[in-house]
């Protein structure tokens, strides 16, 4: 095999996974109509179609299939082969790619690569900022980080955060025309923000508990958004009850600019974890940053690290 063929069917490969041209040209760094010279190549040489093209969308054939299935796992070994020889190098190397959320990458992962990073110039990170459960192994992924009961059993974690809490909250102004609920049943009579979600399109239904009584609250009210500073900009215009991570809340509950409300049923719950596959071999500069991240307690914190 020539190293051209290689580059080729890496090429392939991508756009199958990502069934788009333009995105598996992002993904590859290149231009979209250079990436679709190399697959008329590829096709060319192999004499078969791989792909079929319309205007609105792209399909694998039959035989790109078979090609998909075997280039998969032969171009992971490779890649775990080259991972295993970072080892080697006096200094971590090498580009590492995670899923996050926002709210993980702005609390968690941005102050851990601000410490980290400097001093080691040949570390690259990645971070791709969404809200859907990611599949790490076929999305080319190193690691993920979520929520602890969020991840798969068949995973490494790694907790790399305190336990969380939910709050609940709004405008002074808007308590003094609506008495604060009291239970989650009031609720219903409360015009609350909602949060919609980016993958599914569904609406978060709150997470409430106390004393072993679980709640999944639906709420309603005027405003939707999917994005939590929209929904906290709208809490602090009085549009009605707020329900997002306490520390998002904590400027402003701190300054009275908002008020919490059912507090005691927000208990404590399990943070961010960074998860990855076993069976991957992990890189020197993957060992890295999961010790930099690594949770651990101050020593009056009886959490587990």
């Amino acid at each position: 095999m020539r190293r051209e063929d290689l580059v080729d069917l890496n090429a392939f490969l991508a756009v199958a996974e990502e069934c788009n041209f333009t995105r598996a040209a992002a993904r590859l760094g290149t231009s979209q109509s250079s990436l679709s010279h190399t697959i008329r190549r590829l096709e060319a040489r192999l004499g078969v179609r791989l792909l079929t093209r319309t205007t609105r969308n792209v399909s694998v054939t039959e035989a790109g299939q078979k090609l998909v299935e075997t280039l998969k796992p032969a171009l992971e070994s490779i890649d775990d082969q080259l991972t295993s020889l970072s080892v080697l190098r006096e200094k971590p190397a090498g580009t590492i790619r995670i899923t996050t959320s926002d709210h993980a990458a702005r609390t968690i992962l941005w102050p851990a690569l601000k410490r980290l990073l400097p001093d080691y110039p040949d570390v690259h990170v990645e971070l791709s900022i969404d809200s859907a459960l990611t599949d790490i192994v076929s999305d080319r992924f190193d690691a993920g980080v979520r929520l602890g009961e969020a991840i798969a059993k068949d995973m490494v974690a790694v907790r790399i955060g305190p336990d969380l809490r939910m709050a609940a909250v709004a405008s002074p102004a808007y308590f003094a025309r609506n008495p604060p609920p009291l239970t989650p049943d009031d609720l219903a009579r409360h015009q609350c923000i909602n949060l919609r979600f980016l993958t599914t399109g569904g609406l978060y239904a709150w997470e409430l508990e106390k004393d072993g009584r679980e709640i999944r609250a639906r709420v309603e009210g005027q405003l939707t958004f999917n994005n939590a500073d929209m929904i906290v900009q709208a809490a602090l215009a009085d549009f009605g009850i707020a329900f997002l991570m306490e520390d998002h809340m904590q400027p402003y509950l701190a300054n009275g600019q908002l008020v919490r409300v059912l507090e005691d049923w927000c208990p404590p719950f399990a943070g961010y974890h960074l998860y990855y596959t076993s069976r991957r071999e992990p890189s020197a500069a993957f060992s890295l940053l999961v010790e930099a991240l690594r949770y651990r307690p101050p020593a009056n914190d009886g959490s587990e690290a």
